[in-house]
């Protein structure tokens, strides 16, 4: 399965050239702020967009960038675009445009004076309380100056929002970014042709964020293990001991629908075998380097919390991972972001970039994966996909529609 949608590829060259193009990117990049400075602390989605931005160059179009940063109510100068601006300026070798507003007479007639190749960005689209509202006349006024739209920002395509697709209805052609498209090809490929065996791997603090993805994946894949806190919710569906560890009492239920799934589908649902646990009383202290237990995942003592799978489930998840040929990934093991429970996250990472150099699929799906990618300081390209939306992924995987990629043209047909 590939993308149904239009592509910048797709079109002419001769069609961008001296066209006035809006790009819809993710520029969305952690920041923290050092000697009253902002600063960008990992460029991941910068750089995924750099190839459409530097194809609409090579085709001489004129190129208007928009993106959101953070989550601003109002104006907030911690949330200025300029420090984006600055670092995509280094990456294309050329410099980029960054304009104070979104919408206006005066952006009006900087982007009528664009010069064809010449690349701006507008300010944080966040800034207008109407983006999220999808605001008609707001996505009116953006899309005025322009001729063309592109979106390639996957990560915030699940969103109904004013930049991401009501300027779909002022525009023609609306078109994909290489990015989107290989998020969307990347995906599908997986839910549609994956190479057997097909093993997921889901983890992360609540069952409640995965269900429809569990049952969705039940359908197509030959394994699933289950990690981090929502093993817990099984576990405890079946009568085990899990001491003080979280899990979602009213998803109880839900766990036999997923064990009919199975059943049916004969897939197999493998939770962890063992936990790394600690006292609940030094773990609700915060001490720094806590006393580690080591108890199985369904005999684990009141008083005890669980924050990692141990060292018998590492060994048999990685197991599973090596005789597998396609492989997708979505949640940690446990609480990664300390360091003490980091050991089953990394070891199913490194398993994963040992079966890419095997030539198996491995597809990372965004979000807390993607953020334990980077703490274990592991290159993107050590795996076949990594997906730049956390919640977009999610919903694409659960089958949803993405209203920002629905709003596109299809290949079938262009709007007149």
């Amino acid at each position: 399965m590939t993308m149904e949608q239009l592509t910048i590829k797709d079109i002419p060259q001769l069609n961008l050239e001296n066209k006035k193009v809006l790009v819809r990117v993710d520029f969305n990049v952690p920041t923290e702020k050092k000697d009253n400075k902002i600063i960008i602390t990992n460029d991941l989605r910068i750089r995924a967009s750099l190839p459409t931005i530097q194809y609409l160059i090579s085709a001489k179009a004129k190129i208007t960038l928009v993106s959101h940063l953070g989550r601003p109510k109002g104006f907030d100068s911690d949330l200025k675009m300029d420090p984006v601006s600055e670092r995509l300026s280094q990456l294309l070798g050329k410099k980029v445009i960054k304009l104070n507003d979104s919408i206006g007479p005066e952006i009006q007639t900087v982007i009528n004076n664009l010069k064809a190749g010449e690349v701006c960005l507008l300010e944080n689209i966040r800034f207008y309380k109407e983006e999220e509202k999808n605001d008609p006349d707001f996505a009116r006024n953006l899309a005025k100056p322009f001729e063309i739209y592109v979106n390639d920002a996957f990560g915030t395509s699940h969103r109904a929002h004013a930049s991401t697709a009501g300027v779909c209805a002022y525009l023609s052609p609306c078109l994909a970014g290489l990015l989107l498209q290989k998020e969307v090809d990347s995906l599908s490929k997986v839910l549609t042709t994956p190479v057997r065996p097909f093993t997921t791997i889901l983890g992360g603090s609540k069952i409640s964020s995965k269900i429809e993805v569990i049952k969705q994946l039940i359908l197509k894949v030959d394994t699933l293990l289950v990690g981090g806190a929502m093993a817990f919710t099984f576990v405890k569906a079946t009568g085990g001991k899990i001491g003080d560890s979280l899990f979602e009492e009213k998803f109880i239920p839900i766990i036999k629908e997923i064990d009919a799934l199975k059943e049916e589908y004969a897939v197999a649902v493998v939770l962890p075998e063992d936990m790394v646990c600690v006292k609940k009383e030094d773990f609700e202290a915060k001490k720094a380097n806590k006393e580690l237990y080591i108890h199985p995942i369904d005999k684990i003592p009141d008083g005890y919390i669980g924050l990692d799978i141990g060292p018998k489930t590492c060994e048999k998840f990685v197991k599973m991972i090596s005789q597998s040929k396609t492989l997708f990934w979505n949640g940690p093991m446990g609480m990664f972001e300390d360091h003490q429970f980091m050991g089953g996250t990394k070891a199913v990472a490194e398993a994963l970039v040992d079966a890419t150099k095997k030539r198996s699929t491995t597809v990372v799906g965004g979000g807390d994966s993607v953020s334990a990618i980077e703490d274990l300081k592991l290159s993107f390209d050590m795996f076949s996909h990594v997906s730049t939306g956390g919640g977009a992924s999610i919903e694409f995987i659960e089958g949803k529609t993405l209203p920002g990629i629905a709003c596109l043209d299809k290949k079938v047909s262009i709007k007149n």
